[in-house]
């Protein structure tokens, strides 16, 4: 993103360097020649290689709208032997320079000719630039496990022709195949491409906006009490209290509450233990209050949470599993009874600190999957030097959750920390590594509800909510 490159430079006066990887450029050459190449360099300034980074400007203006488009298909050739095409579908924009960028890839429908692909929604500026004449580029692949899929056919068609055809009802093109075409005179198309659905919207309302209609955002931090973590009297303990230095819980609680303490409307928050036998019976609990008062399980700011999680050491005893589902479960009972109201006023996030892997991962999963359609988002801070390989599977970063049923978590609400790399971090950098994904994750709720900041005015007909891709 531009901004994020540049935004300190965005002054009046002489553009300063920006750094990448050692390389440099200056901001009005990219502006100026549109498109710069750097190769990347490593410490000292070596080549790394033959790698190379590209920036591209374009310069948009100021439309922030998006739509929702739904694909189909019908008669595409059978790539497969002994079964039928795996179809996708990938559209690109036509930039400038004729180079292809990637706008939207769909997922694989098995073993099927007439697709009917999920719906959509992207911002016209990643469509098109906001150009409705700009061309687009729509390619058709039979998938492949190897990654070696097979080409079906494409067509080029522009945003201002999709909206016309989809009035008309003849938004359909044929899917064509230039090889093909190009050696057979018999030859008409590879099947077809239809137009399903196509929903322009107007208005994209940003976090801010929903932060200034009055949205507030609700913290509740859980701890883990595992006996994984070690015996709290033993200095090698995640959990050893050092009268003299905080242990790692507390300062990855300290350093990371008190960024999210600046987002909680009231600076109160729920305080929640799991995976520890609890006074007075000493049965093991996955949900239980820090304070040990169920009725009101909030403290007052993070400080209140350090003193809470000190008193509360001593009186419980480390056991086991590592269960998060009844955290998730417990947090999202609260949201869905905020969803009910049907305004954005609102929103609960989860701070999970934890030392490593999660026991019950399938029945996690499953309350993630459920949780992703309610008011909430779940930031995990990985504690100590355990592999976190499982907590980088829940992050839907590197692809779609999915529960144990294989249903798709609805939004990826799962944001992973590893504390260890950055416990010497300054506050600006942890603060945008916790709280990277949090105002997109807002946004993207309320605008799949179709929910506008509280306040505002929503012209009639026009959506009432929008995100960014």
């Amino acid at each position: 993103r531009w901004d994020d490159l540049c935004l300190p430079q965005a002054t009046a006066g002489p553009v300063r360097w920006w750094p990448c990887r050692g390389g440099h450029t200056e901001g009005w050459q990219i502006v100026a020649q549109k498109k710069v190449t750097r190769p990347l360099l490593l410490k000292f300034g070596r080549n790394a290689g033959k790698s190379t980074i590209t920036v591209i400007a374009e310069d948009i203006s100021g439309n922030n709208g998006y739509v929702e488009l739904s694909f189909r298909a019908r008669k595409l050739d059978d790539k497969d032997l002994f079964s039928k095409s795996d179809p996708f579908l990938e559209l690109f924009r036509v930039n400038d320079d004729q180079g292809l960028q990637l706008v939207y890839r769909t997922e694989v429908v098995k073993n099927n000719l007439n697709p009917v692909w999920e719906p959509f929604k992207v911002s016209l500026s990643s469509l098109c630039s906001c150009e409705e004449t700009r061309p687009l580029k729509c390619l058709v692949w039979d998938y492949d496990s190897r990654g070696k899929h097979d080409f079906i056919g494409e067509f080029t068609t522009t945003f201002e022709e999709m909206q016309k055809a989809f009035r008309e009802g003849q938004a359909q093109w044929d899917c064509v195949n230039p090889k093909y075409k190009q050696k057979r005179r018999s030859y008409k198309n590879s099947g077809a491409v239809v137009l399903a659905d196509l929903k322009k919207f107007h208005r994209v309302y940003s976090f801010l906006d929903y932060i200034m209609g009055g949205c507030q955002i609700h913290f509740t931090v859980a701890i883990d009490f595992t006996a994984s973590n070690g015996d709290p009297r033993n200095s090698c303990s995640l959990h050893y209290i050092n009268p003299y230095q905080p242990n790692e819980y507390l300062k990855a609680l300290v350093s990371v509450g008190e960024i999210c303490q600046d987002y909680d409307s009231d600076k109160r928050f729920s305080a929640l233990g799991f995976g520890a036998r609890i006074p007075p019976k000493y049965e093991v609990s996955h949900d239980f209050a820090i304070n040990f008062n169920p009725e009101d399980d909030e403290c007052e700011g993070i400080q209140g949470v350090v003193e809470a999680y000190q008193n509360c050491l001593p009186r419980v005893q480390l056991y086991g599993p590592t269960n998060v589902a009844p955290i998730i479960s417990k947090v999202a009972r609260v949201a869905a009874a905020e969803e009910r109201t049907g305004e954005a006023s609102q929103y609960y996030i989860l701070l999970i600190l934890t030392d490593g892997v999660v026991t019950d991962m399938a029945d996690t999963r499953e309350a993630i999957v459920r949780a992703s359609r309610l008011p909430m988002s779940i930031i995990i801070v990985g504690v100590g030097n355990a592999d976190f390989t499982d907590m980088q599977v829940l992050d839907g970063d590197d692809g779609v959750l999915r529960s144990p049923r294989g249903e798709p978590a609805l939004r990826d609400i799962v944001q992973f920390v590893p504390f260890r790399e950055l416990k010497n971090a300054s506050p600006a950098a942890l603060a945008k590594c916790v709280l990277a994904e949090v105002p997109k994750q807002v946004v993207e709720y309320y605008s799949h509800r179709g929910l506008a900041p509280r306040g505002l005015d929503v012209p009639a007909g026009e959506a009432s909510a929008g995100c960014t891709p």
